[in-house]
Protein backbone atom coordinates (compact mmCIF):
# COMPACT_ATOMS: atom_id res chain seq x y z
CA UNK A 1 0.00 0.00 0.00
CA UNK A 2 1.40 3.29 -0.93
CA UNK A 3 1.29 6.20 1.51
CA UNK A 4 2.44 9.47 1.86
CA UNK A 5 1.75 12.58 -0.72
CA UNK A 6 3.51 13.10 -4.08
CA UNK A 7 4.39 16.56 -5.49
CA UNK A 8 1.77 16.14 -8.04
CA UNK A 9 -0.54 15.41 -5.00
CA UNK A 10 0.63 18.79 -3.33
CA UNK A 11 -0.15 20.66 -6.22
CA UNK A 12 -3.50 19.40 -6.97
CA UNK A 13 -3.71 20.17 -2.94
CA UNK A 14 -2.62 24.16 -3.79
CA UNK A 15 -4.77 24.13 -6.68
CA UNK A 16 -8.24 23.47 -5.50
CA UNK A 17 -6.97 25.31 -1.97
CA UNK A 18 -6.65 28.76 -4.53
CA UNK A 19 -10.00 28.01 -6.71
CA UNK A 20 -11.59 27.73 -3.24
CA UNK A 21 -10.25 30.69 -1.68
CA UNK A 22 -10.85 32.72 -4.69
CA UNK A 23 -14.30 31.53 -5.92
CA UNK A 24 -15.50 30.17 -2.86
CA UNK A 25 -14.83 32.21 0.25
CA UNK A 26 -16.03 32.02 4.11
CA UNK A 27 -17.93 35.56 2.88
CA UNK A 28 -19.61 32.86 -0.46
CA UNK A 29 -20.43 30.64 2.17
CA UNK A 30 -21.95 33.18 4.53
CA UNK A 31 -24.01 33.97 1.67
CA UNK A 32 -25.30 30.68 0.51
CA UNK A 33 -26.24 29.51 3.32
CA UNK A 34 -29.12 31.51 3.90
CA UNK A 35 -30.24 30.41 0.87
CA UNK A 36 -32.56 27.20 0.35
CA UNK A 37 -30.23 26.01 -2.83
CA UNK A 38 -27.24 26.70 -1.04
CA UNK A 39 -25.36 26.30 -4.18
CA UNK A 40 -23.28 28.61 -6.47
CA UNK A 41 -23.63 26.81 -9.88
CA UNK A 42 -21.28 28.99 -11.95
CA UNK A 43 -18.43 27.86 -9.18
CA UNK A 44 -19.82 24.67 -9.70
CA UNK A 45 -19.46 24.30 -13.14
CA UNK A 46 -15.97 25.68 -13.15
CA UNK A 47 -15.02 23.01 -10.89
CA UNK A 48 -16.14 20.36 -13.06
CA UNK A 49 -15.17 22.06 -16.62
CA UNK A 50 -11.20 23.73 -15.47
CA UNK A 51 -10.35 21.72 -12.86
CA UNK A 52 -12.19 17.98 -13.48
CA UNK A 53 -12.76 18.18 -9.62
CA UNK A 54 -16.60 15.92 -9.73
CA UNK A 55 -14.45 13.20 -12.12
CA UNK A 56 -11.46 13.29 -10.90
CA UNK A 57 -12.13 9.07 -8.96
CA UNK A 58 -14.46 7.99 -11.84
CA UNK A 59 -12.66 6.06 -14.89
CA UNK A 60 -11.79 7.63 -18.23
CA UNK A 61 -13.62 5.47 -19.52
CA UNK A 62 -17.14 7.18 -17.94
CA UNK A 63 -16.00 10.83 -18.89
CA UNK A 64 -13.32 11.44 -15.86
CA UNK A 65 -9.78 12.18 -15.14
CA UNK A 66 -9.36 8.49 -14.13
CA UNK A 67 -7.41 9.23 -10.71
CA UNK A 68 -7.73 7.40 -7.63
CA UNK A 69 -9.96 7.98 -4.50
CA UNK A 70 -6.53 9.08 -2.80
CA UNK A 71 -6.21 12.19 -5.00
CA UNK A 72 -10.58 12.75 -4.48
CA UNK A 73 -9.48 12.45 -0.43
CA UNK A 74 -7.04 15.41 -0.98
CA UNK A 75 -10.11 17.14 -2.80
CA UNK A 76 -12.17 16.51 -0.09
CA UNK A 77 -9.95 17.40 2.94
CA UNK A 78 -9.68 20.95 0.94
CA UNK A 79 -13.43 21.45 0.52
CA UNK A 80 -14.02 20.19 4.51
CA UNK A 81 -11.63 23.12 5.20
CA UNK A 82 -13.49 25.72 3.27
CA UNK A 83 -16.47 24.47 4.40
CA UNK A 84 -17.82 24.27 0.69
CA UNK A 85 -21.51 23.58 0.88
CA UNK A 86 -21.87 22.33 -2.69
CA UNK A 87 -23.05 18.59 -3.47
CA UNK A 88 -19.50 17.26 -4.07
CA UNK A 89 -19.89 14.60 -1.35
CA UNK A 90 -23.58 13.57 -2.56
CA UNK A 91 -22.87 14.34 -6.57
CA UNK A 92 -18.51 12.84 -6.84
CA UNK A 93 -19.36 10.50 -4.06
CA UNK A 94 -21.77 8.62 -2.60
CA UNK A 95 -24.09 8.83 -6.08
CA UNK A 96 -21.14 8.16 -8.48
CA UNK A 97 -19.69 5.42 -5.59
CA UNK A 98 -23.17 3.72 -6.24
CA UNK A 99 -23.44 3.97 -9.95
CA UNK A 100 -19.82 2.61 -9.92
CA UNK A 101 -20.54 -0.50 -7.25
CA UNK A 102 -23.65 -1.26 -9.42
CA UNK A 103 -21.98 -3.10 -12.12
CA UNK A 104 -24.88 -1.31 -14.97
CA UNK A 105 -22.64 -0.56 -17.60
CA UNK A 106 -25.41 1.07 -19.25
CA UNK A 107 -26.30 2.98 -16.27
CA UNK A 108 -22.59 3.96 -15.67
CA UNK A 109 -22.38 5.31 -19.06
CA UNK A 110 -26.09 7.22 -19.10
CA UNK A 111 -24.98 8.90 -15.85
CA UNK A 112 -20.98 9.10 -14.65
CA UNK A 113 -20.20 11.64 -17.87
CA UNK A 114 -22.37 14.07 -16.63
CA UNK A 115 -21.80 13.62 -12.67
CA UNK A 116 -17.88 13.75 -13.89
CA UNK A 117 -18.10 17.02 -15.83
CA UNK A 118 -20.94 18.85 -13.30
CA UNK A 119 -22.88 18.87 -15.26
CA UNK A 120 -25.22 16.12 -13.56
CA UNK A 121 -25.78 16.68 -10.23
CA UNK A 122 -26.63 13.40 -8.29
CA UNK A 123 -27.45 12.39 -5.06
CA UNK A 124 -28.20 9.15 -3.13
CA UNK A 125 -31.35 8.55 -1.18
CA UNK A 126 -31.20 5.74 1.71
CA UNK A 127 -32.13 6.84 5.15
CA UNK A 128 -35.46 7.34 6.02
CA UNK A 129 -37.44 8.54 9.09
CA UNK A 130 -36.38 6.50 11.79
CA UNK A 131 -32.76 8.46 10.81
CA UNK A 132 -31.15 5.16 10.72
CA UNK A 133 -27.95 4.24 8.49
CA UNK A 134 -28.96 0.76 8.98
CA UNK A 135 -30.17 -1.46 5.41
CA UNK A 136 -32.27 -3.22 7.16
CA UNK A 137 -34.02 0.09 8.64
CA UNK A 138 -34.95 0.95 4.63
CA UNK A 139 -38.98 0.25 3.67
CA UNK A 140 -39.64 2.35 0.90
CA UNK A 141 -41.21 -0.27 -1.78
CA UNK A 142 -40.35 -0.57 -5.60
CA UNK A 143 -43.11 -2.43 -7.46
CA UNK A 144 -42.92 -4.24 -10.85
CA UNK A 145 -45.77 -2.84 -12.42
CA UNK A 146 -46.32 -3.32 -16.65
CA UNK A 147 -44.52 0.16 -17.11
CA UNK A 148 -42.08 -0.80 -14.94
CA UNK A 149 -40.78 -0.17 -11.84
CA UNK A 150 -42.94 2.43 -9.50
CA UNK A 151 -41.40 3.34 -5.84
CA UNK A 152 -43.52 4.33 -2.84
CA UNK A 153 -42.81 6.09 0.60
CA UNK A 154 -40.34 8.45 1.58
CA UNK A 155 -36.54 9.13 2.52
CA UNK A 156 -35.11 11.68 4.97
CA UNK A 157 -32.15 13.22 5.36
CA UNK A 158 -31.19 13.48 1.51
CA UNK A 159 -28.31 15.49 1.40
CA UNK A 160 -29.11 17.91 -2.11
CA UNK A 161 -31.95 16.05 -1.98
CA UNK A 162 -34.03 18.57 -2.49
CA UNK A 163 -31.12 20.26 -6.19
CA UNK A 164 -29.72 17.23 -7.30
CA UNK A 165 -31.46 16.26 -10.50
CA UNK A 166 -30.48 12.61 -10.59
CA UNK A 167 -31.69 10.93 -7.80
CA UNK A 168 -30.45 7.38 -7.19
CA UNK A 169 -32.75 5.62 -4.37
CA UNK A 170 -32.34 2.61 -2.66
CA UNK A 171 -35.73 0.28 -2.04
CA UNK A 172 -37.11 -2.67 -1.02
CA UNK A 173 -38.31 -4.81 -3.60
CA UNK A 174 -39.63 -7.61 -2.10
CA UNK A 175 -37.19 -8.91 0.75
CA UNK A 176 -34.44 -7.73 -1.11
CA UNK A 177 -33.15 -4.32 -1.25
CA UNK A 178 -31.99 -2.41 -4.94
CA UNK A 179 -31.15 0.40 -6.73
CA UNK A 180 -33.56 2.82 -8.78
CA UNK A 181 -32.82 6.19 -10.82
CA UNK A 182 -34.97 8.35 -10.33
CA UNK A 183 -34.99 12.29 -12.57
CA UNK A 184 -36.10 14.76 -10.59
CA UNK A 185 -38.81 15.62 -12.11
CA UNK A 186 -40.78 12.47 -12.03
CA UNK A 187 -44.39 12.24 -11.72
CA UNK A 188 -45.08 11.89 -8.24
CA UNK A 189 -41.98 12.81 -6.61
CA UNK A 190 -42.11 15.88 -3.54
CA UNK A 191 -39.60 17.40 -2.45
CA UNK A 192 -39.17 19.62 0.64
CA UNK A 193 -35.76 21.34 2.00
CA UNK A 194 -35.44 19.93 5.64
CA UNK A 195 -34.12 22.33 8.65
CA UNK A 196 -30.59 22.17 9.55
CA UNK A 197 -28.19 22.67 12.17
CA UNK A 198 -25.45 22.78 9.65
CA UNK A 199 -26.66 25.55 7.30
CA UNK A 200 -23.64 25.07 4.93
CA UNK A 201 -24.72 21.89 4.04
CA UNK A 202 -28.47 20.96 2.89
CA UNK A 203 -30.90 18.38 3.72
CA UNK A 204 -34.41 17.10 2.20
CA UNK A 205 -37.10 15.01 2.92
CA UNK A 206 -38.12 12.67 -0.41
CA UNK A 207 -41.87 11.30 -0.41
CA UNK A 208 -42.37 8.85 -3.20
CA UNK A 209 -46.53 8.44 -5.11
CA UNK A 210 -46.33 5.82 -7.66
CA UNK A 211 -42.97 7.34 -8.80
CA UNK A 212 -41.57 5.95 -12.03
CA UNK A 213 -37.90 4.33 -11.82
CA UNK A 214 -35.26 2.72 -13.58
CA UNK A 215 -33.79 -0.19 -12.26
CA UNK A 216 -30.18 -0.34 -11.63
CA UNK A 217 -27.83 -3.30 -11.26
CA UNK A 218 -28.59 -6.59 -10.42
CA UNK A 219 -31.79 -7.07 -8.57
CA UNK A 220 -31.35 -7.54 -4.89
CA UNK A 221 -27.54 -6.22 -5.37
CA UNK A 222 -28.71 -3.01 -3.48
CA UNK A 223 -27.36 -4.55 -0.01
CA UNK A 224 -24.30 -4.94 -1.46
CA UNK A 225 -23.87 -1.84 -3.39
CA UNK A 226 -25.00 0.11 -0.55
CA UNK A 227 -22.70 -1.31 2.13
CA UNK A 228 -19.45 -0.37 -0.30
CA UNK A 229 -20.67 2.57 -0.78
CA UNK A 230 -20.73 3.80 2.75
CA UNK A 231 -17.92 2.33 3.75
CA UNK A 232 -16.27 5.01 0.68
CA UNK A 233 -18.25 7.68 2.03
CA UNK A 234 -17.38 7.11 5.25
CA UNK A 235 -14.04 7.80 4.56
CA UNK A 236 -14.51 10.51 2.44
CA UNK A 237 -16.12 12.40 4.90
CA UNK A 238 -13.75 11.57 7.46
CA UNK A 239 -11.42 13.27 5.08
CA UNK A 240 -13.54 16.26 5.26
CA UNK A 241 -13.42 16.76 8.52
CA UNK A 242 -9.69 16.34 8.51
CA UNK A 243 -9.56 19.51 7.09
CA UNK A 244 -11.85 20.91 8.80
CA UNK A 245 -10.28 20.30 11.86
CA UNK A 246 -6.76 21.39 10.47
CA UNK A 247 -8.80 24.40 9.64
CA UNK A 248 -10.11 25.32 13.33
CA UNK A 249 -6.54 24.16 14.59
CA UNK A 250 -5.04 26.97 12.48
CA UNK A 251 -7.71 29.52 13.35
CA UNK A 252 -7.33 28.94 17.19
CA UNK A 253 -3.02 28.64 17.01
CA UNK A 254 -3.28 32.13 14.92
CA UNK A 255 -5.39 33.74 17.39
CA UNK A 256 -3.00 32.20 20.38
CA UNK A 257 -0.28 34.25 18.56
CA UNK A 258 -2.03 37.51 17.90
CA UNK A 259 -4.28 37.87 21.45
CA UNK A 260 -2.34 39.32 24.26
CA UNK A 261 -3.44 39.26 27.98
CA UNK A 262 -1.16 40.89 30.59
CA UNK A 263 0.93 42.16 27.52
CA UNK A 264 2.30 38.79 26.22
CA UNK A 265 0.30 36.78 23.38
CA UNK A 266 -1.92 33.79 25.33
CA UNK A 267 0.23 31.01 23.26
CA UNK A 268 3.17 31.91 25.76
CA UNK A 269 1.14 30.59 28.72
CA UNK A 270 1.56 27.40 29.56
CA UNK A 271 -2.16 26.16 29.45
CA UNK A 272 -2.97 27.68 25.57
CA UNK A 273 0.41 25.83 24.85
CA UNK A 274 -0.32 22.57 25.80
CA UNK A 275 -4.47 22.60 24.70
CA UNK A 276 -3.15 23.44 21.19
CA UNK A 277 -0.30 21.08 21.29
CA UNK A 278 -2.86 18.16 22.03
CA UNK A 279 -4.93 19.39 19.30
CA UNK A 280 -2.25 19.11 16.94
CA UNK A 281 -1.36 15.47 17.78
CA UNK A 282 -5.18 14.57 17.25
CA UNK A 283 -5.53 16.50 14.12
CA UNK A 284 -1.69 14.66 13.02
CA UNK A 285 -3.24 11.66 13.78
CA UNK A 286 -6.57 11.86 11.79
CA UNK A 287 -4.27 12.89 8.67
CA UNK A 288 -2.62 9.35 9.39
CA UNK A 289 -5.83 7.63 9.55
CA UNK A 290 -7.06 8.93 6.13
CA UNK A 291 -4.23 8.78 3.88
CA UNK A 292 -3.92 4.60 4.84
CA UNK A 293 -8.16 4.63 4.60
CA UNK A 294 -7.85 6.65 1.16
CA UNK A 295 -5.23 4.48 -0.14
CA UNK A 296 -6.83 1.12 1.19
CA UNK A 297 -9.88 2.44 -1.51
CA UNK A 298 -7.29 3.23 -4.26
CA UNK A 299 -5.91 -0.15 -4.07
CA UNK A 300 -9.19 -1.59 -3.50
CA UNK A 301 -8.25 -3.17 -0.12
CA UNK A 302 -9.88 -6.06 2.06
CA UNK A 303 -9.82 -3.83 5.00
CA UNK A 304 -11.77 -0.79 3.51
CA UNK A 305 -15.17 -2.52 5.79
CA UNK A 306 -12.54 -2.06 8.97
CA UNK A 307 -10.76 1.29 8.39
CA UNK A 308 -14.17 3.10 7.12
CA UNK A 309 -15.64 2.72 10.62
CA UNK A 310 -12.22 3.03 12.66
CA UNK A 311 -11.55 6.25 10.69
CA UNK A 312 -15.16 8.12 10.41
CA UNK A 313 -15.65 7.22 14.46
CA UNK A 314 -11.83 8.83 15.21
CA UNK A 315 -12.72 11.67 12.57
CA UNK A 316 -15.98 12.47 14.32
CA UNK A 317 -14.45 12.51 17.97
CA UNK A 318 -11.88 14.77 16.69
CA UNK A 319 -13.04 17.25 14.35
CA UNK A 320 -15.54 17.57 17.47
CA UNK A 321 -13.33 18.32 19.96
CA UNK A 322 -11.00 20.39 17.92
CA UNK A 323 -13.64 23.07 17.05
CA UNK A 324 -15.03 23.44 20.34
CA UNK A 325 -11.19 23.85 21.58
CA UNK A 326 -11.26 26.97 18.40
CA UNK A 327 -14.06 28.47 20.09
CA UNK A 328 -12.82 28.22 23.57
CA UNK A 329 -9.24 29.58 23.07
CA UNK A 330 -11.02 32.74 21.20
CA UNK A 331 -12.88 33.10 24.34
CA UNK A 332 -15.89 35.53 24.10
CA UNK A 333 -15.53 36.35 20.22
CA UNK A 334 -15.47 32.65 19.47
CA UNK A 335 -19.17 32.48 20.19
CA UNK A 336 -20.29 35.37 18.31
CA UNK A 337 -22.38 34.68 15.19
CA UNK A 338 -19.50 37.64 13.12
CA UNK A 339 -16.80 34.50 14.00
CA UNK A 340 -16.47 31.79 11.77
CA UNK A 341 -15.63 29.46 14.59
CA UNK A 342 -19.31 28.73 15.48
CA UNK A 343 -20.10 27.17 11.49
CA UNK A 344 -16.48 24.87 12.07
CA UNK A 345 -18.65 23.95 15.32
CA UNK A 346 -21.71 23.57 13.34
CA UNK A 347 -20.39 21.73 10.64
CA UNK A 348 -18.26 19.44 12.89
CA UNK A 349 -21.30 18.21 14.75
CA UNK A 350 -23.66 18.03 11.83
CA UNK A 351 -20.76 15.32 10.26
CA UNK A 352 -20.56 13.43 13.34
CA UNK A 353 -24.02 12.41 12.95
CA UNK A 354 -24.32 12.26 9.50
CA UNK A 355 -23.48 8.30 7.96
CA UNK A 356 -23.59 7.26 11.82
CA UNK A 357 -21.57 9.14 14.97
CA UNK A 358 -18.71 7.28 16.60
CA UNK A 359 -20.30 5.11 18.79
CA UNK A 360 -22.21 3.95 15.87
CA UNK A 361 -19.32 3.45 14.02
CA UNK A 362 -17.33 1.48 16.30
CA UNK A 363 -20.17 -1.28 17.24
CA UNK A 364 -20.51 -1.27 13.55
CA UNK A 365 -16.91 -2.33 13.69
CA UNK A 366 -17.14 -4.79 16.80
CA UNK A 367 -19.73 -6.61 14.50
CA UNK A 368 -17.46 -6.31 11.65
CA UNK A 369 -14.17 -8.08 13.03
CA UNK A 370 -16.58 -10.83 15.04
CA UNK A 371 -16.43 -9.11 18.75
Amino acid sequence: MILGVSAEQEELRASVRRFLADRAPISAVRSLMETTDGLDRDVWQQAGEQLGLQGIAIPEEYGGAGFSFAEQAIVLEELGAALYGGPYLSSAVLASTALLASGDEAAKKAYLPGIASGELIATLAFTEEDGSWDPEAIRLSATSTSDGWRLDGRKSFVLDGHTAELIVVVARAGDELSLFAVAADAAGLTRTPLPTLDQTRKLARLDFESVPALHIGAPGAGTAVLARTLDVAAIAQAAEQLGGAQRALDMAVGYAKVRHQFGRPIGSFQAIKHRCADLLLEVESLRSAVQYAAAAVAEDSDEIPVVASLVKAYASDVYFHVAAENIQIHGGIGFTWEHDAHLYFKRAKASELFLGDATYHREHLATRIGL
